[in-house]
């Protein structure tokens, strides 16, 4: 069972932050994170995220809600970027980030929004720099 909410996991991991980025992750594992980094990939991704209940795109969207109200900056990005994947438009985020605003805090909010102008802006440059 383990095993199987492993894979599942790491496949849904994939499909949302990218190949690239989880086989970096993968490969920067050491012994000290090792053992946490399975407990996310079961946990969060394989028990949680493959669940019927809400579908890839709102649970990207919740995500990027709470992060942003908590203040996770380095999470914040990571999922912001995952939205070429996940379906979320810059719209939908701007929406998102002005509902934390009134929920979580102007502060919160501000430091999101200046971090989303932040990775947008390096995703237009990939962008450009691949020609698409």
């Amino acid at each position: 069972m383990a095993d199987d909410l492993y894979e599942k996991g790491m496949e849904v991991r994939r499909s949302v932050l990218g190949a690239a980025h989880v086989e970096r992750s993968t490969q920067r594992a050491t012994e000290f994170d090792r053992d946490f980094q399975e407990f996310i990939t079961r946990t969060a991704w394989g028990s949680v995220w493959t669940r019927p209940g809400l579908d890839i795109k709102t649970r990207s969207m919740l995500t990027i809600a709470m992060l942003a109200a908590l203040g996770q900056e380095h999470e914040l990005a990571l999922h912001i970027r995952a939205t070429r994947n996940t379906g979320v438009s810059r719209d939908e985020v701007k929406e998102i980030l002005l509902q934390a605003g009134v929920y979580a805090g102007v502060p919160a909010a501000n430091s999101a929004i200046a971090l989303a102008k932040q990775i947008y802006a390096e995703m237009d440059r990939e962008d450009e720099q691949k020609g698409a």
